[in-house]
C-alpha cells in the first residue's frame, strides 16, 4: 500500500470522491503542507486535503491525477466552486519522491502546464481533521460540495471490498 495526500477544495467532496475509486484502500480528512501542528487555530499555511490509501497495482499515481483532474479546475488560484481562500487551493502531496516527481510528469505532459495551478510538493507535515470532518457528505448529504453529484457517484461501482 501507498499514500499520497490530494488537495482538491473543500475536502469533503473530495473524500466522498476519491472513496469510489478502484484501488482506494482508505480515506481520512486533514490539512497539508501548514506550518502549526495542531487544528486549534487558524489553518496557519494548510491545504484541505485527503490522505489516500491507494493499492499500487490497481490505480497508479498518474490514474489518481487523472481522476483529481476530474473535480478540479486546475487553472484555478485558491478557490474550487464557492469555496475561496489559500486553504482550498489544489494540490498533491507525498513523503515519496516519486510520487512528486509522477505528479509533476502528469502536468507537465499537458498542453497548458503553464496554466495549471495544481499545486505538487513533497509532504512537509499533515494534521487529521477532527472527527466531524471524517466522511461528512456521507453523513450530512445536503451539505454544499463543488463536485456534481454525478462525478461522486461515477466510480461507486469499482470500489475494493
Amino acid at each position: 500500500m501507498q499514500t499520497i495526500y490530494l488537495a482538491g477544495g473543500c475536502l469533503w467532496g473530495v473524500q466522498a470522491f476519491v472513496k469510489t475509486l478502484p484501488g482506494i484502500v482508505s480515506t481520512e480528512a486533514g490539512r497539508a503542507n501548514g506550518t502549526s501542528q495542531t487544528l486549534d487555530g487558524e489553518y496557519d499555511g494548510y491545504a484541505e486535503c485527503v490522505k489516500t490509501t491507494f493499492h499500487p497495482d490497481v490505480v497508479s499515481v498518474d490514474e489518481l491525477m487523472g481522476y483529481l483532474f476530474e473535480i478540479i479546475d486546475p487553472y484555478s488560484i485558491n478557490k474550487q466552486g464557492e469555496d475561496v481562500g489559500e486553504k482550498y487551493r489544489t494540490g498533491v502531496y507525498s513523503i515519496d519522491p516519486k510520487h512528486v516527481e509522477q505528479a509533476k510528469a502528469f502536468i507537465k505532459k499537458r498542453e497548458d502546464e503553464d496554466r495549471i495551478a495544481v499545486e505538487v510538493l513533497p509532504l512537509t507535515n499533515y494534521v487529521r481533521s477532527a472527527e466531524e470532518h471524517q466522511d461528512r457528505l456521507a453523513r450530512c448529504p445536503d451539505d454544499y460540495c463543488h463536485i456534481p453529484q454525478q462525478l461522486l457517484t461515477k466510480y461507486k461501482s469499482n470500489v475494493l471490498t
